[in-house]
């Protein structure tokens, strides 16, 4: 499957606002966070996740597959965390634990499960609706 753009951003949406909401709700309570601090940083994800989707789909259009491979998708974590984290200056151990987690469940998830419930997911670009 090569992803269109439209699917990237439907399956990251989904993804980080259903799998990493239940996530959050979760562990929230054991991080000693308040929930208002690990949504608002679940939700930041999300909304300038759709703008990292647009660079990400500008860069790819240089490689010959116009996708990268698989471990390129956990790396972005990187730049993403960097950004969020100067965006909302949360508690740094909070929102690493946080933030790290959540990201590493998002992408198993995309990478495994997902593909089981929507097993149309994969042959539609990425594309949910």
């Amino acid at each position: 499957m090569l992803p269109t753009l439209v699917g990237r951003i439907q399956t990251r949406l989904f993804l980080v606002l259903v799998v990493g909401g239940i996530w959050t709700l979760l562990i929230t309570p054991l991080i000693g966070a308040g929930y208002g601090t690990t949504f608002l940083v679940l939700i930041t994800l999300a909304v300038v996740g759709v703008g990292w989707e647009l660079i990400y789909h500008f860069i790819q259009q240089f490689r010959w597959e116009k996708d990268w491979p698989t471990l390129f998708g956990l790396v972005t974590a990187v730049p993403e965390g960097i950004l969020l984290y100067l965006l909302l200056t949360p508690p740094v151990g909070v929102f690493l634990l946080h933030f790290l987690t959540t990201w590493i469940i998002v992408w198993l998830m995309a990478n495994g499960p997902m593909r089981v419930p929507f097993v149309h997911w994969r042959f539609r670009g990425g594309r949910l609706i």
